[in-house]
């Protein structure tokens, strides 16, 4: 059985597609159930912090990440935790905002080529035109 790349290509995207539909229900559930938890006062900012301290210290020390931290990065982190928890929808839109702004002057930066890739059925039509028969292949640039 021989598939093609769109076919190929297709299929990876539709997987990749129900993995983030996966992905963000399950952001979701979590953020639903830590707001619950939070108006219900069982964890408070310190709580927060601690805990992704606690989780840069366990993977530095497995290994999975080079260096540690500093106090003001891991609560720049839980801040950003937190503005999730207490649903700050001003704040998190204005770092989105920023986010996309940075994203789009780093993006403008690259001006790197672009590979696009032609089926195979306009590959061949090529090198039928090109008066090859089909039976080379040629690498258009």
């Amino acid at each position: 059985m021989q598939i093609g790349l769109d076919e190929l290509i297709s299929m990876l995207l539709a997987r990749i597609d129900s993995l983030t539909v996966e992905s963000e229900t399950q952001k979701s559930r979590f953020n639903i159930m830590f707001r619950m938890l939070y108006k219900k006062g069982l964890f408070s900012e310190e709580d927060a912090f601690s805990a992704v301290k606690d989780e840069h210290l366990i993977l530095h020390e497995l290994g999975l990440i080079k260096d540690m931290p500093d106090d003001q990065a891991i609560k720049g982190a839980a801040d950003n935790l937190m503005l999730w928890v207490k649903g700050d929808v001003e704040t998190i839109r204005q770092s989105l905002e920023d986010y996309d702004r940075r994203l789009k002057e780093a993006m403008e930066e690259q001006n790197k080529p672009k590979i696009d890739v032609a089926p195979a059925a306009v590959l061949n039509e090529l090198d039928r035109l090109g008066g090859q028969g089909g039976s080379g292949k040629k690498l258009i640039i």
